[in-house]
């Protein structure tokens, strides 16, 4: 259509391409399951794989509007009532197989996205209530596509079938875990103004991070990951920094995300700590801002 009568494509938010991706792959990865897979444990207390499948269709149910399970009462791994709202639409599918769930996965995020595609601009500006306090809906749909990686990254622990660690959705996940690494250093690690903590990450994807404490606070700078001068010699920090932490970043999302402590890390030789051992150590010990 041309001239005045054209009508200008719906541009969709960026978010939902991330959001159908990643559910995508999710999919992908429950239909290469065996079915004795669907119960190994995960590194979420108390979660089976079938259980982590079943908390995020769930959570989209939830967002869809759909009336919760009965609370299924206390049960040692719940401790907050958001954990108990998790809990239920977890053990209503306990005794479902996971074929189902996984099917069930597939209609449900069919249906948000149908939503999510219908939403108007406006909406998506506007503030409501998400994991990380009242901000606008686009904000918290990004922290959904974290959540839903990481759960899917959660799955491939469990199952030994490592993948979808590289692309936007990754990248989206790891920079906001990222910035948290300031909270980290300069409140739970209680670094002093004036400390310069750098964050070597490698695999996929890899990261260069580096911490400045400033009036009590830390702020996160990313660097290129072939910086000059950010490679030092073993068991030293980098000529401008007071410590240096190397892992993969597997580990780094393992322990900012509560899968895996900085004790059970560092005594497995998982991070590398040079330069101020002390600090270095405390901040790995407090690198979990999330559970």
């Amino acid at each position: 259509m041309a001239g005045s009568d054209a009508v200008s494509p719906v541009k969709t938010e960026p978010v939902v391409e991330l959001l159908a991706e990643e559910w995508q792959a999710i999919a992908e990865l429950g239909a290469e399951l065996e079915p004795s897979e669907w119960d190994l444990p995960s590194e979420c207390p108390g979660w089976t794989v079938r259980d982590l499948l079943s908390h995020m269709v769930g959570t989209e149910r939830s967002l869809l509007g759909d009336p919760s399970p009965p609370d299924p009462g206390p049960v040692a791994h719940v401790h907050n009532p958001v954990g108990a709202a998790n809990e239920a639409w977890v053990a209503e599918r306990r005794s479902v197989p996971g074929a189902e769930v996984a099917a069930e996965f597939g209609l449900v995020t069919e249906r948000r996205l149908e939503q999510l595609e219908a939403m108007e601009p406006s909406q998506w500006d506007e503030p409501g209530p998400s994991p990380i306090g009242m901000v606008p809906y686009r904000e918290f749909m990004s922290v959904r596509v974290m959540d839903c990686w990481l759960h899917e990254q959660d799955i491939r622990v469990a199952t030994g079938r490592p993948g979808h660690r590289s692309g936007p959705v990754a990248n989206l996940a790891l920079d906001r875990i990222a910035s948290a690494m300031g909270f980290v250093v300069a409140k739970r690690a209680s670094a002093p103004d004036g400390t310069r903590a750098r964050f070597r990450l490698s695999g996929s994807p890899a990261r260069r991070l580096v911490v400045t404490v400033s009036d009590g606070r830390g702020h996160v700078d990313a660097e290129e990951t072939d910086a000059p001068g950010t490679t030092g010699v073993p068991g030293q920090a980098d000529p401008d920094a007071d410590v240096t932490l190397e892992m993969d970043s597997e580990v780094f999302w393992r322990l900012g995300c509560g899968r895996v402590s900085g004790e059970a890390a560092l005594d497995a030789g998982l991070v590398g700590v040079r330069g101020d051992d002390e600090l270095g150590t405390r901040i790995v010990r407090h690198m979990t801002f999330m559970i």
